[in-house]
């Protein structure tokens, strides 16, 4: 009797995140293989890993701990999103002491995407720090996003529980780390 196939891999992402990529080497390498990719805030994707409904999550700013694997992936640099005729945006790659004069909005990356605090921006309430990923996928006409130097980066990593993982974990952490379809751990 051949095995069962294992349900599809269930891969959490968190705004900023694409991991189409990823997507595609999986479903080449594994026409028949089933991943579900699924965008989700941070704190749903730590839910969903918690009651099991995702298998794996590339969070932001998450490390191993006695429940998680966490393998670093990259880094991102901050950016702050400003009107587009603010003073902040006619500079190139303004500096965190730049803000000084500036109403900052706080943007909550565990309970959103960042979508309110642009469309604040764009109201001319204020400006927004957050990571570059989050603001080119929140971009709009009317505000710029520039690099903030002297702003704290933040960084992905691949989570997935200690406990029961799937069993195609191990092939999708490989190809999330870039091992061709005949390397070898």
């Amino acid at each position: 009797m051949p095995e069962p196939r294992p349900e599809p891999l269930r891969v959490a992402f968190v705004p900023g995140v694409t991991p189409t990529k990823w997507e595609r080497i999986w479903r080449e390498r594994r026409p028949r293989g089933r991943i579900d990719l699924t965008p989700m805030t941070q704190a749903d994707a730590l839910t969903a890993l918690h009651d099991g409904t995702a298998h794996m999550a590339l969070l932001r700013d998450t490390a191993a701990t006695d429940d998680w694997h966490a393998i670093p992936l990259y880094r991102e640099a901050a950016v702050v999103v400003a009107p587009k005729e603010s003073l902040v945006a006619d500079l190139a790659a303004p500096a965190l002491e730049d803000l000084a004069d500036e109403t900052v909005l706080l943007v909550d990356l565990l309970d959103g995407t960042g979508e309110d605090a642009v469309a604040l921006v764009a109201a001319n309430v204020g400006v927004a720090v957050m990571p570059q990923s989050v603001a080119r996928a929140q971009s709009r006409k009317d505000v710029v996003a520039r690099l903030l130097t002297g702003a704290p980066d933040t960084g992905i990593s691949l989570v997935w529980p200690i406990e029961s993982p799937h069993p195609l974990v191990g092939e999708f952490i490989g190809i999330v780390r870039g091992r061709t379809a005949n390397s070898s751990r």
